[in-house]
């Protein structure tokens, strides 16, 4: 029970990522040179986003923002902001948007991925395929944030989609 308790606290600190969770997380051979700085958001694809938000409102008391729609992406976005993280609600915009896909086989929704902020998105893109790792995307797309995003293929991160964002040294 204790290790359990100072892992929570370990990733509930406003701590960089850098400082503990390479350490635990990965073996020194899989360190990133790329500099992982922080958890950015917990994204959550849902079927009804109007329903999501009032039930994060109620349930977290947080803040959450009005609806982006991100047509790039295929998708319409809420953050709702935690003191050290976000967690982005996603709902599908358009027929052919990746979370329609996820919501076919997950009907009541679910987490959906991870993002990290990293400080050097093309060397960390340069790193993934060095090390072979799958990328959805080669080049950086502009995210909801309006900073570069690359997303990591799930079948070489455990089965977690995860994202890097590229976020300004100002905006971390």
């Amino acid at each position: 029970m204790r290790s359990s308790i100072n892992f929570a606290r370990r990733f509930t600190t406003q701590q960089p990522i850098s400082t503990f969770a390479t350490q635990s997380l990965f073996t020194s051979s899989t360190r990133f040179a790329h500099n992982v700085t922080r958890l950015n958001h917990i994204a959550i694809a849902v079927p009804n986003l109007a329903a999501a938000t009032e039930n994060y409102k109620k349930l977290l008391g947080c803040h959450v923002s009005e609806p982006q729609p991100e047509p790039d992406h295929g998708v319409t976005v809420v953050f709702v902001t935690l003191g050290n993280t976000k967690i982005e609600l996603l709902e599908p915009l358009g027929e052919n948007s990746p979370i329609a896909k996820f919501l076919e086989k997950n009907p009541s929704g679910g987490m959906h991925h991870l993002c990290v902020e990293v400080t050097d998105l093309k060397g960390s893109i340069q790193e993934m395929k060095t090390k072979k790792v799958r990328l959805l995307n080669d080049e950086p797309k502009i995210g909801a944030h309006k900073n570069p995003v690359v997303f990591i293929h799930p079948k070489d991160t455990n089965g977690v989609l995860l994202e890097f964002e590229e976020v300004p040294v100002t905006k971390q």
